[in-house]
């Protein structure tokens, strides 16, 4: 682990949400409760609830309300919207947001047009993520603050693009009028380093920040991530064009072979990958395999389970040695 310096990385990120270090911890189902955001924003960077999580706006609010008893420093709130048989009151989630000041949205999934102009009036910065980049331009275009540019090594929902970040995030820096982060199989400061030089302005880690002390989910859950690696995800809801990538375990891979067998028809598996299953293994059980959950192929680089703290500090030094000591040795004057 990398010790931390006394520099610092400023970026447009870092000034515009006013954190220190340019470190984002995305929305996460089941994950995202104020002990996470705040663990994340006392470490400098920005913590997020995740504001589906809880069941009704009002415990939306009460949850907004108990991170601000553990920190003093920025944090923010996710908004997913995504297809559901019954969704949310997604407009009386946000105007919970809203009414409770909070200053930085993380929106994802469907459009977000319908809520930028709210959030804009209250005064917040909207973080949209997006998978592609023909999303991404249509999420400028409505008005967004900073795009969160997702790769295909993401956890949950990589989109139907299959395109890696390395790719991703150059065209980004191309097409993109608007700042960016990078989201999505990300783990170590040497991404960031990387990140930085594509042209983006911080990164969004989602499974990665799973594995840390404060997180509010079992250990056997972190200790799988720990002993996982880059195979060890896999993709259902393929047939249904909404890819998600999850935990390779038992059931979803039954999850796999059913759909494969009953391509579109999402009533074959639905009784494996409810909430509650998913829900009841992160925060009761740890049980690894009886459940559908999320994660991403960052598991690869997870070999500890630090502080918040320790990561992100670790991470930024990392990323502050590649820039300062070992990139200007590849440049040299004829």
């Amino acid at each position: 682990m990398y010790q931390n310096s006394e520099m610092v990385l400023v970026t447009k990120l870092t000034k515009a949400l006013g954190i220190k270090h340019p470190v984002v911890q995305g929305g996460m189902h089941y994950v995202g409760y104020a002990e996470m955001a705040a663990a994340v924003s006392n470490a400098g960077g920005l913590g997020i609830i995740t504001g589906l999580t809880q069941p009704t706006p009002e415990d939306l609010r009460k949850e907004i309300r108990k991170c601000r008893n553990l920190t003093d420093k920025p944090f923010g709130v996710n908004l997913t919207m995504l297809p559901a048989i019954v969704p949310p009151d997604y407009k009386a989630y946000a105007q919970i947001i809203i009414d409770e000041g909070i200053k930085v949205i993380e929106t994802a999934g469907n459009n977000p047009g319908t809520f930028i102009k709210m959030f804009h009036d209250s005064g917040a910065i909207v973080i949209h993520k997006c998978t592609s980049i023909r999303h991404a331009l249509t999420a400028q275009r409505l008005g967004v603050d900073f795009i969160s540019m997702d790769g295909f090594e993401c956890a949950g929902h990589p989109g139907e693009d299959d395109v890696g970040n390395f790719v991703l995030l150059a065209i980004a820096a191309r097409k993109l009028k608007i700042p960016y982060i990078a989201s999505g199989g990300i783990g170590d400061g040497k991404q960031l380093a990387a990140v930085l030089a594509l042209g983006g302005e911080g990164i969004n880690m989602g499974t990665r920040f799973m594995a840390t002390k404060e997180c509010p989910i079992h250990q056997n859950i972190k200790q799988a991530l720990v002993d996982g690696d880059e195979r060890s995800t896999t993709h259902i809801f393929r047939t249904m064009k909404h890819t998600a990538r999850v935990y390779k375990n038992k059931t979803s891979l039954q999850v796999q072979e059913t759909e494969n067998q009953n391509p579109g028809d999402f009533s074959k598996i639905a009784k494996y990958v409810k909430g509650a299953l998913y829900k009841e293994s992160f925060l009761e059980t740890g049980d690894t395999q009886s459940s559908v959950w999320s994660a991403g192929i960052v598991m690869g680089l997870i070999e500890d389970i630090p502080t918040c703290k320790e990561l992100i500090e670790g991470i930024v030094a990392e990323a502050e040695e590649i820039i300062s000591n070992k990139l200007p040795t590849f440049v040299s004057k004829l």
